[in-house]
Parts: C-alpha cells; sequence; structure tokens
C-alpha cells in the first residue's frame, strides 16, 4: 500500500482537493469528491481522516445542496461524502448532521398525499437515489437510539419510492427497505410492520414484473433484486453471495455487509479487491482480519502458466461454438417448415 507515500503527502492531496472542489468545473468537482472517499479509504479511521473530513466536509455538503451545481458533482458528492463519514467522522452530532443533509434531498422524491401513484423520474432522480444510498450506508453506524428514530421516520414513507419510474430508484429503495428491516430484526426479534401486507404486494409486483413498456433489460434486474428483497421481507432470508480476492474468499450474508461492499465498490472499480487484501481498515469493516502475507514461492504457485491458460481458452471456445452451432441447427430445421 502507498499508505507511508499518502501520509507524508496528505496536506498537499488535501490542498489540492478543497481547490478543485471550490473552482473547478463538473468534472474537476467529481474526480476531486472521488480522490477525497480514496484518500479516506487509505488512511483509515483516525487524526488524518479526521482532518481531511473537517476540512473538505462543509465543501462536499455546501455542493450537494447546491442547487445551481452540476446534478453529476452534487450525485458524486454525495456517494463520496457518504464514505468519508463512515470512515473519520468522531463526533456523533457530525453524523447526524450529515444524515440530515442527505435526508433533504432524497425526500423530495416522496410521494406527496395530492401526487399521483408513480412517481415521475427527474434530472434529479440520479441525485436523490445517491443520496438515499449513502444515507442507507451511514444509517449501519448509528446508535441504536438514532435508529429507531429514522426507522419510525421513513419506514412508512420510503415504500413509495418503489412506484418510481426508474429502475434503479425502485432497487434503491428495495434494498433500503430490506437493509432497514434487518436493523429492525436485529434490534427486535419481535418487530411487527403494520403495513406488512401492502408492502409484499408492492414487492411480490416488482419481482413477477411484466410490464412491456419497460425494457427488457430493467425487468431482468429488477425481478433478479426484488425477489431476494421479498424474500428478506417476508422470510428472513439472504441469498449468501461468494467475493474472491487472490487466495481469499468473502461471504457476504447479510444486506448489511452487501451495502457496504456495493458502496465501496462503486468508489473503487477494480481496486476493491486489492484493497481487500491489504487495506487493513476494509478488512476490519469485513472482518477479514490481518492481511495475508504470501511468499514469491506460494504466489507462484497460484498462477497458471500461459500454456495452462491457452489449453483452457481452446477448450472453451470449442464448447461456446458447438453450443451455438446446435441453436444455429435449430433455427435452420425451424426454418424449412415455413
Amino acid at each position: 500500500m502507498l499508505y507511508e507515500f499518502i501520509l507524508e503527502r496528505r496536506m498537499t492531496l488535501t490542498d489540492s482537493i478543497e481547490r478543485c472542489l471550490k473552482k473547478g468545473k463538473s468534472d474537476e468537482q467529481r474526480a476531486a469528491a472521488a480522490l477525497a472517499a480514496v484518500l479516506c479509504i487509505q488512511l483509515g479511521p483516525g487524526i488524518e481522516s479526521e482532518e481531511v473530513l473537517k476540512t473538505l466536509g462543509p465543501i462536499l455538503k455546501k455542493i450537494i445542496c447546491d442547487g445551481t451545481a452540476s446534478i453529476q458533482a452534487r450525485q458524486t458528492c454525495a456517494t463520496c461524502f457518504g464514505v468519508c463519514c463512515f470512515i473519520a467522522t468522531d463526533d456523533i452530532t457530525e453524523l447526524y448532521s450529515t444524515l440530515e443533509c442527505l435526508e433533504s434531498i432524497f425526500t423530495k422524491s416522496y410521494l406527496k398525499e395530492k401526487d399521483t401513484n408513480v412517481i415521475c423520474s427527474t434530472p434529479n432522480t440520479v441525485l436523490h437515489i445517491s443520496s438515499l444510498l449513502a444515507w442507507t450506508l451511514l444509517l449501519t453506524i448509528c446508535p441504536i437510539n438514532e435508529v429507531k428514530k429514522k426507522l419510525e421516520m421513513h419506514f412508512h414513507k420510503l415504500p413509495s419510492l418503489l412506484s418510481s419510474d426508474d429502475v434503479n430508484m425502485r432497487i434503491a429503495a428495495g434494498e433500503s427497505l430490506a437493509l432497514m428491516f434487518e436493523l429492525a430484526r436485529g434490534m427486535e426479534s419481535d418487530f411487527f410492520y403494520e403495513d406488512m401486507e401492502s408492502l409484499t404486494q408492492m414487492l411480490r409486483a416488482l419481482a413477477t414484473d411484466g410490464n412491456k413498456h419497460r425494457a427488457k433489460v430493467d425487468k431482468r434486474k429488477q425481478r433478479s433484486v426484488f425477489r431476494d428483497i421479498l424474500r428478506a421481507v417476508e422470510e428472513r432470508d439472504f441469498p449468501t453471495e461468494t467475493v474472491k480476492f487472490g487466495p481469499e474468499r468473502m461471504y457476504i450474508d447479510c444486506w448489511v455487509k452487501k451495502h457496504t461492499y456495493d458502496t465501496f465498490k462503486e468508489v473503487l472499480g477494480s481496486g476493491m479487491q486489492y484493497h481487500l487484501q491489504s487495506n487493513e481498515f476494509l478488512r476490519n469493516v469485513f472482518e477479514l482480519g490481518p492481511p495475508v502475507m504470501l511468499d514469491a514461492a506460494t504466489l507462484k504457485t497460484m498462477k497458471i502458466s500461459r500454456f495452462e491458460r491457452h489449453l483452457y481458452n481452446s477448450a472453451a471456445f470449442k464448447a461456446r461454438t458447438k453450443a451455438r452451432s446446435k441453436c444455429r441447427d435449430k433455427r435452420a430445421d425451424v426454418g424449412e417448415f415455413f
């Protein structure tokens, strides 16, 4: 890791990020916000990342709430501000203030009493989605009393977002609800939700959605996610996922861990696997223990040779060609009857 290198240049990096956030245009602000999040991930929790957050937090918050700023910049700032607070905040009042800031954004998508049954997407929808997901991430580190307060405030309003005509908003709302149910049942095993029948009907409809006006890709993606969400709400079940990185593997066995993993993966992209192997902070978050040290000989035995890789690719290519040939033959046979 570049921890020592970054630690020595923390002030320089923070100053550069601050300058880009204040004076840069949309793309510069987005890049600066992403760098701020990566900087906090590299530094981990501690005085250094707290100072980064104290310097950059107010600027990120200002951009998020600035109606004249670029939607894309506000969206990225919302995600990265949530990640920075998750890592670095040591002040509970600052955590609550961040939650309220994000709430003030995504609650604008809630159905009002006079509205129709469908929420129409707007250019701000992407910002509302990012704010909701960042808010949900921070909810996982709140004290129990604050979690209860937030659940009471949003449990009966959040389902209205399932009526959005934007597939990503529907999925974000559904996953946030599943996570909230998990938190509520973790605090009270006999937790009772008053509108359970109405909610499960909505979730079941989304899990089997055949609306012809929606794109096939969106419907396939939505049905897959909402089947898992419906199982979580009705049966308290979670389909365990396995993430492999190097010689290790991690099991994602709950909604809190899944949401945390998805958020950090969005920020780190292809670097997520490397950080899971080496970053002590992320390894602590996912309870992976200290980094596994492998010598050169072990690493060498783990790598397959170029010849073995060639044989594998050749076999896969032949199998794929045969499968496609059979499909072509079937189509040819069908064509002969017409």
